[in-house]
This record gives C-alpha cells, sequence and structure tokens, in this order.
C-alpha cells in the first residue's frame, strides 16, 4: 500500500541523484514497460531504490479495453517484474491501445458501453489473479469522444470497481483537460465515484495547442488543476498524490518542489479536518 503522501515518477536524468542520497519524497512510481528486461542499468537502479522508498508499477501497454490485441506475454512480463519488485501499488488506463494486432503506441478512449465495461472488466479480473493483488485503473486524457456511450465515463468506473474490487488512480491533470477538450464535468466524475474506491491521485502539466490542451507532462501542474485537486483531497481525503513529469524533464528540484506544494495540501486538508 501505498503512503499517503506526495510522490514523484522516477525517471533516468535523475538515477544519479537518488543513488547519491536519499530524497524529500515519500515515494516513487516507475513505468512497468521500461523495466521488462532481465538485466541491466534500468533494473539495477530500481531494485536499489526500492530499498528506500516504496514505488508504484504504472503499466502504459496492457491495452484493458483493446477488443484485440490482448498479449498475454506482455502480462506475464509485468507478474514477473512486480514479484521482483514488490511494488505498494500497480496500475494501468482505462484505455485500448491497439487494432488488428497492431499496436498504435497510444492511449485511446472507449466508448462507456455495457459491451466495452463486460471486457475491461474481465481483462482487470485477469490481471488481478495473475498479479495476486488489486490493481488501480486510471482515467485517461481524450481528445475525442464516442457518440455511442450509453454512460458516463464516472458511472463506467464505478460500475468497474464494483465488478473487480479495483481501486481508481484518478488523474486530476486528466479531468480537467477533457473538461476543457471535451465539455465534461470534472467535479461530476469526482462525485460519481465512492470514496474509498480512490487509491492514488496523479497530477501533471499540460500545454495548448491548435485550440485545445495537450497532456504532455512536461510542465508545471497549473492552476485550475491545484484548484480541482484541493476538490479531491475534500472528496477522497489524503490520498497518495504523484507529480507526473516525463517530457523536458527538468532538474530533480523543480519535481521535488511541485511535490512539496501536493504535500502542503494534503497536510492543510487534514489540519483542517482535525
Amino acid at each position: 500500500m501505498l503512503p499517503s503522501c506526495a510522490g514523484i515518477g522516477l525517471r533516468a536524468p535523475h538515477y544519479r541523484d537518488f543513488l547519491a542520497a536519499r530524497q524529500p519524497v515519500g515515494w516513487l512510481e516507475v513505468h512497468a514497460e521500461n523495466y521488462f528486461g532481465a538485466g541491466g542499468w534500468d533494473l539495477h537502479v530500481l531494485e536499489r531504490v526500492r530499498r528506500d522508498y516504496p514505488v508504484s508499477l504504472h503499466g502504459v501497454g496492457l491495452g484493458l479495453g483493446s477488443a484485440f490485441g490482448w498479449e498475454a506475454e506482455h502480462l506475464e512480463r509485468f507478474a514477473v517484474l512486480a514479484e521482483r519488485i514488490q511494488p505498494a501499488a500497480v496500475s494501468e488506463h482505462l484505455c485500448w491501445t491497439s487494432v488488428d494486432g497492431m499496436s498504435l503506441n497510444d492511449l485511446l478512449p472507449l466508448p462507456y458501453t455495457a459491451e466495452a465495461l463486460c471486457r475491461v472488466a474481465e481483462r482487470v479480473m485477469r490481471v488481478q489473479e495473475r498479479l495476486r493483488r488489486q490493481i488501480f485503473v486510471e482515467n485517461i486524457s481524450a481528445y475525442f469522444e464516442f457518440a455511442e456511450s450509453e454512460m458516463s465515463e464516472g458511472e463506467f468506473l464505478r460500475e468497474l470497481v464494483a465488478r473487480t474490487g479495483c481501486g481508481v488512480l484518478l488523474d486530476v491533470n486528466n479531468l480537467y483537460v477533457n473538461q476543457v477538450n471535451l465539455g465534461s464535468d470534472a467535479v461530476a466524475l469526482m462525485a460519481a465515484l465512492a470514496p474509498a474506491c480512490v487509491g492514488e491521485i496523479h497530477l501533471a502539466g499540460h500545454q495548448a495547442a491548435g485550440g485545445m490542451l495537450i497532456d504532455t507532462h512536461g510542465a508545471r501542474v497549473a492552476s485550475p488543476v491545484w484548484s480541482l485537486y484541493e476538490y479531491a483531497l475534500k472528496r477522497f481525503g489524503q490520498v497518495a498524490t504523484l507529480v507526473e513529469w516525463d517530457t523536458d524533464i527538468p532538474e530533480l528540484a523543480v519535481l521535488l518542489e511541485e511535490a512539496a506544494h501536493a504535500q502542503s495540501m494534503m497536510g492543510t486538508r487534514r489540519a483542517l479536518a482535525a
């Protein structure tokens, strides 16, 4: 279980910082697929850092909603890594990633239909059975939506949790991006979820381009996202919170500063509740 504090993603430019000294952060997240090899520098660093910090394995390639292209081999490699690292949490995205056996190298939104729900629920249960642990499923950023949807994203996630016992990784930046791009209601989605089901929160930066927001993970967390995070803390309590930064990665001090801000907001919410 992740500690109820702020963490950051472990990225290659910061490996030596973490090997040289313990950093003021509560936990770390890694993208699981970067560590699927049987050895090498990346896996060596992860195993070394794992001694000092709880680690979350975040998958980007299982494609829980793909109609075709579900790869048992990918799940097996994920399971081997999980057994080796013994993570505090495991997560994947609510998306599809392939068609006709071809990976599209993207996280694509689902139609929120009963058929899609059945498919994703079956996949989630298979993943949890193989890993022998609960997984968190993350809401994604999107740039289109399906007219065929029969329910809202919040209703879909709520039903997925009820059917499988999985948890939710709530990406607050994705909520804001979708609210701007698609006109969805970020607060309504959070209100649709039971407080106990959210086990992790993500914060990240985005950029404006072509009249829409792009979820780049390459900037500081924006002010409107911090505001939605405040609501999330009120709704879900002091949940483990990650600051993501995957492109144009700055010095470690910048990530630690963003994480410290999240931690201060968590502390404020706890003080107000006391």
